[in-house]
């Protein structure tokens, strides 16, 4: 680890870590200090280095290191092997590297991984190439990241798990049972680097590689460079669910590139990341699915801004007080109704404008921290330019600043769902739905109407649905959630065992915490079943999802 000139201490961030010693490049001891630990923080580690410009720190992680997931076989595709897999952000990383766990900071850094034989190991890292034998039948794996990345972004997998290639420069690596499915879902990748190219510049990370982990991990995906992590969830056999991935390659960009210097602004790599995402999807798959696509996305912030309340700080892009911290955009207004705010934007100034100074503000922050205040300031600059009657259109400081939303906002298209509306509408009075017309249906048009059906509905009701649409057997994750939870706020019975062989193999933060909160709303009926199976799966979850649903089945 280097240090910059002139000073004669480094503090670094460790949750757990046992330090056993701190020394120079000579081996020579350097005295360490670690500091009080706080709830949630870990504690700092202060090392007086003096003159010295390399430290090397020797240490172990604790056994319950919450960035890593260790899996046993059981909790594989194939098995046979156990399995790790990390997940950093926000501030888990500290849990297993003693670094400065902050979004400003930018680092470059470089491993080698022994690991016993047959596993493979791969980092969010290039790789040194083929690995090296070491003893006892393991191997040495070697990975370097050559440009500055924000410390959340080091991540690690091991396990049983092989190759296939994409295209020119991505690949996908998972367990080998996966492989066909997962290549097969992920063809499109190669063109989606070359429209995000097209759209906003280079892709300057060399690899865009990808590993389809167990479904135990906590999120859609994680944009770690060069190697996106990604939940099998995504997986639905038509690609309709794809956009997961196009948002993570945004990530290259917005949040790889140009990162939030704090948490305040997380809404600077999400917000404009949803933004780029909807743009590749256009691209490559049309304004239809992107209008769709959008839309769904719009009515799920507005209910989050319904149930917030418009006035509550959490739905304001800068976040201040209590939601400044780490964890305080998982509402998903950030991710929303920060690409409402562009999306407004580029509707106010026109497409090539905003196109044009946005890969500008890409390109002038290259591998820098930023904050909403620099993103304003450019905006001002480089596209408003001093004219006060298209800054008073924009209505900048409300969007950022403000909760709720702008009254200058882009809506989304009203007719990108006439006909399933106007199905959802029908449904409402005769209680009936066109099944043919649902087999034609793209995913977002089943899962408007999923939202649109009434929230109250008789088990006879639910069962025909069922068997009509075939909602139980979709192998579409993001309807399989949404018809379960539909069926556990009105206490079907029927879809009690598919909801718990749900939560068993599937550890995706979006989907188990909103099924316990819908069965913890029922009742004593639903409580029952909630801590019953909680108490089951709970071991099976990565500590990201483990402290969500703690706080929903614990309060009671």
């Amino acid at each position: 680890m280097m240090a910059s000139e002139g000073a004669d201490t480094v503090i670094l961030d460790t949750m757990g870590l046992e330090i056993s010693s701190v020394t120079d490049s000579d081996g020579g001891k350097l005295p360490f200090e670690m500091g009080t630990a706080k709830e949630g923080m870990g504690a700092p580690l202060t090392i007086t280095m003096g003159d010295k410009r390399q430290i090397v720190v020797a240490y172990k992680s604790g056994p319950d290191a919450a960035a890593l997931q260790w899996l046993v076989p059981e909790q594989t595709a194939g098995g046979k092997h156990p399995y790790l897999l990390s997940q950093g952000q926000p501030t888990l990383n500290r849990t297993w590297i003693p670094t400065q766990d902050s979004p400003g900071i930018r680092q470059t850094w470089e491993a080698k991984i022994t690991a016993p034989e047959p596993l493979t190991v791969v980092m969010s890292g290039l790789s040194g190439g083929e690995p090296a034998s070491a003893a006892e039948g393991s191997r040495t794996f070697s990975f370097l990241m050559d440009k500055p990345v924000a410390p959340y972004l080091i991540a690690i997998a091991a396990g049983d798990i092989v190759f296939k290639e994409l295209g020119p420069r991505s690949g996908v690596w998972t367990e080998p049972v996966m492989l066909d499915k997962a290549a097969a879902e992920l063809a499109d990748t190669e063109k989606m680097i070359d429209a995000a190219e097209e759209l906003y510049g280079e892709y300057r990370w060399g690899r865009y590689d990808m590993i389809v982990l167990p479904p135990s991990f906590p999120y859609g995906g994680m944009e770690n460079p060069v190697m996106t992590f990604l939940t099998p969830t995504f997986i639905a056999g038509d690609r309709s669910l794809t956009g997961l991935v196009a948002h993570e390659l945004a990530h290259s960009w917005s949040g790889n590139l140009v990162t939030n210097a704090n948490w305040s602004d997380s809404w600077l790599n999400e917000g404009t990341t949803s933004y780029f995402e909807n743009r590749i999807i256009e691209k490559l798959y049309g304004t239809k699915r992107a209008s769709q696509e959008r839309a769904l996305n719009f009515a799920s912030m507005e209910d989050t801004i319904a149930e917030k309340g418009s006035d509550s700080a959490i739905t304001a892009l800068h976040l201040t007080g209590e939601e400044a911290g780490p964890d305080g955009g998982t509402s998903g207004v950030i991710y929303d109704k920060g690409a409402s705010f562009l999306h407004t934007v580029e509707s106010i100034v026109g497409r090539e404008k905003f196109d044009i100074w946005l890969e500008s503000w890409f390109d002038r922050h290259a591998f820098q921290p930023a904050t909403s205040a620099m993103f304003l300031a450019d905006m001002r600059k480089n596209l408003v330019k001093g004219d006060k009657e298209l800054e008073a259109k924009l209505m900048l400081d409300e969007w950022v600043y403000k909760p709720g939303l702008p009254s200058n906002v882009l809506r989304p298209d009203p007719d990108a769902f006439a006909e399933v509306d106007k199905a959802a509408t029908a449904y409402g009075a005769s209680r009936t739905l066109d099944k043919a017309a649902w087999s034609e249906w793209t995913s977002a048009e089943r899962l408007r109407l999923l939202s649109k059906l009434p929230t109250e509905l008789p088990d006879e009701e639910l069962a025909k649905l069922d068997g009509d649409l075939g909602l139980a057997a979709s192998e579409n994750n993001e309807i399989l959630f949404a018809w379960l939870e539909l069926t556990l706020q009105n206490r079907y019975e029927p879809a009690v065992p598919l909801t718990e062989k749900f939560l068993a193999t599937v550890g995706r933060r979006k989907f188990v915490a909103p099924l316990f909160e819908a069965l913890m709303e029922q009742g004593d009926w639903g409580k029952t079943i909630a801590k019953r199976i909680y108490a089951k799966t709970r071991d099976s979850y990565h500590a990201v999802t483990r402290a969500g649903v703690d706080r929903i089945v614990k309060a009671d």
